[in-house]
């Protein structure tokens, strides 16, 4: 089964370049169904006719994303963590109190923050491990990146990227073919642990075994890559895209940090303390960004891929990372651009990781491919102060195949979840030879709960309010269908796609 697949925007796909000497990913042809090829033709063309906007008048952006933490472990959340600069950047922008990942696992809500798109329409169904399956992300997608780039902006990822790299196996694209310029990246988590890890990858060269902690070593690369893009055009404006590796497991964090947290042997400390490292790593990059003379110019956003594995860090939500239930999936989010932005709001509108590419298109005015279907809304007049509510004419939806329960929408107040109503292998890595029962599989077992009066779900309200039930039931199942419409099916899929 032949899928086509189109670079950003009409720009020629660039082949990735080498990870090892027995890693060779080829070029891939751009093969465009004539709707897109129409679509890059409109947006080329008006390009053509309509003046950019100064350089040095499009803000730059940063992108922080930390790995499991949960929805109750920073100090603007009320946790028990000290996280000064993120706490600041709360202070000084707009703070959701109800924010979501793109799903309750790594990879598929790296997906949906890159794509705006629900992670199954972009080919990535759960936590991709390289060597056994052919998941990525599709380079069909138009990324975050690729319009960054179509605006004239540069480009750059440092951290975690778990969206797919080639193996002798596999050949699946780099960041570079997703429209980064630099990138500084693991396949999936530093290894052996947070603390000198040995897998990082810079533009295709493994870089080897690195001194220090994961957190300060990504920041250590934006620092180096700011600063060289800076001195060669001032007023070029950048997209900084920082994915930590902390706090997800194996943790590591220096011994006097951890032991303001506890005993250095305790979990728990140890934890904390990969948190607040990434948090002093935070006020390093912040603070070049004032030395730069552009923190003004910068929007900032923060959030977390999914919630914790740690039980007592959900805030008291039901469930934790892997479950579809509020502590699997409810994170920070955090805004802050000064002197747009409102400082200093909470807000209480359901919003998430779905929701930052449009966003982030709706308040720096960048055109997007119009014809792709997003999952997201724009949360422009919110973040501007002209709103406090936002039509979302589409609920939030969450589908994780081995998550029990495997669906979930919020709906306004209202969240409703079901389980599968077929049966699937106990295997925790995702198996490719799932996708065909996923894609036609059923649900039941639909359960309600109203989170304005019961957040921690403990009351299942669906035989009080069936109308409500059957409302969204219907809403649900038209999502998944959509969905599952776009699906890859990669048992059926041979790589290099396109070719």
């Amino acid at each position: 089964m032949a899928f086509d697949q189109a670079t950003s925007c009409g720009r020629q796909l660039v082949a990735s370049t080498v990870l090892s000497s027995a890693m060779l990913p080829t070029a891939r042809s751009a093969r465009l169904p004539l709707s897109r090829l129409f679509s890059i033709l409109v947006m080329v063309f008006a390009a053509s006719v309509h003046p950019k906007v100064a350089a040095g008048d499009r803000p730059n952006v940063v992108m922080l994303l930390a790995d499991d933490l949960g929805y109750q472990d920073i100090g603007c959340y009320n946790g028990p963590v000290r996280t000064p600069h993120i706490d600041q950047l709360a202070a000084t922008g707009v703070r959701f109190e109800t924010f979501y990942s793109g799903c309750a696992v790594c990879s598929p809500s790296r997906a949906v923050l890159m794509t705006g798109r629900h992670h199954i329409r972009a080919g990535v169904y759960s936590w991709i491990q390289d060597e056994s399956q052919k998941s990525h992300l599709l380079l069909r997608e138009q990324t975050l990146a690729e319009i960054f780039k179509d605006a004239g902006y540069r480009t750059a990822h440092v951290g975690k990227w778990h969206l797919g790299l080639p193996t002798e196996k596999h050949d699946k694209p780099t960041p570079d073919q997703h429209g980064f310029d630099h990138w500084f990246a693991t396949w999936n988590n530093a290894s052996p642990s947070h603390h000198n890890p040995d897998n990082f990858i810079r533009n295709g060269e493994p870089v080897g075994k690195l001194e220090g902690y994961s957190c300060q070593l990504v920041v250590d690369e934006a620092i180096d890559w700011l600063t060289t893009q800076h001195s060669d055009d001032e007023s070029a404006p950048f997209f900084l895209n920082a994915w930590f590796h902390e706090p997800h497991a194996p943790i590591a964090a220096p011994k006097d940090i951890t032991e303001t947290y506890g005993k250095p042997g305790d979990k728990a400390a140890v934890y904390s303390g990969t948190v607040d490292n990434t948090d002093r790593a935070i006020g390093r990059l912040i603070d070049h960004l004032r030395k730069m003379g552009v923190e003004d110019n910068t929007l900032i956003i923060y959030a977390s891929d999914n919630g914790s594995y740690r039980d007592d860090r959900t805030g008291g939500l039901r469930g934790r990372k892997g479950v579809n239930w509020e502590g699997g999936i409810r994170v920070p989010g955090i805004f802050r651009w000064p002197g747009k932005i409102q400082a200093g709001t909470t807000s209480r509108v359901p919003a998430g990781i779905v929701d930052i590419l449009p966003t982030v298109c709706g308040l720096l005015g960048l055109k997007r491919d119009q014809s792709i279907h997003l999952d997201g809304i724009d949360l422009t007049p919110l973040l501007l102060g002209q709103t406090e509510t936002l039509d979302r004419p589409q609920p939030l939806f969450w589908h994780l195949q081995r998550s029990r329960p495997i669906i979930a929408i919020r709906d306004g107040a209202y969240s409703l979840v079901a389980e599968r109503d077929y049966e699937m292998s106990n295997h925790n890595l995702f198996q490719e030879a799932w996708i065909p029962k996923i894609r036609t599989g059923g649900y039941k077992n639909f359960q309600l709960f109203d989170l304005a009066e019961d957040p921690a779900q403990t009351t299942d309200l669906a035989n009080e309010r069936p109308e409500v039930v059957a409302r969204l039931k219907a809403k649900m199942l038209n999502i998944n269908a959509s969905i599952m419409r776009d699906a890859v099916d990669w048992t059926t899929v041979e790589l290099p796609l396109g070719q």
